[in-house]
């Protein structure tokens, strides 16, 4: 059994928890909610106060991600760019590994093996950081942080390990 989020069940919607920049002073919005089974992160992105980024969350759960060789998502976004992050118990306090993908307003199935994601800390680069170990990674999230003020949008169908 691999890895799959499922947005059709009940209950995922409520595994997800938002993280925008009002932790610095920001004010940016953003958060996940399911529509007609996707999950579907919106909100609005401002550069206002130091802010510019908005984030969304959850808990690994079972199983492990040990086998897997990178993630497969498939989302629709609106031409913007985001981030699938990756937090381990690895990396300190905040830090993540993070791939980034752009969207072009069509479905899109994305393929991101381990390789894609680099070890980030508010948006620098962590050179020093030891690599991404899949059976470490505790918590999945998006962010968005392309210092684009205005609405935002990504769909997505499914998040799962990739074979």
């Amino acid at each position: 059994m691999s890895l799959r989020v499922d947005f059709r069940e009940a209950e995922e919607a409520g595994r997800w928890h938002a993280v925008n920049d009002g932790v610095m002073g920001g004010v940016s919005q953003g958060g996940l909610h399911v529509e007609e089974g996707l999950g579907v992160f919106a909100g609005r992105l401002s550069l206002d106060h130091g802010g510019g980024f908005a984030s969304v969350r959850r808990e690994r759960g079972d199983p492990a991600l040990d086998e897997a060789h990178g993630m497969r998502l498939r989302v629709r976004g609106d031409g913007r760019t985001y981030q699938l992050r990756l937090r381990a118990d690895r990396l300190p306090e905040g830090a993540a590994y993070r791939a980034r993908f752009a969207t072009s307003g069509d479905w899109q199935t994305l393929d991101l093996p381990w390789s894609d994601f680099e070890a980030v800390y508010r948006g620098r680069r962590l050179d020093d950081a030891p690599p991404l170990a899949p059976e470490e990674i505790r918590q999945l999230g998006f962010l968005i942080a392309d210092r684009r003020e205005g609405d935002f949008r990504l769909e997505i169908a499914t998040l799962e390990a990739l074979a």
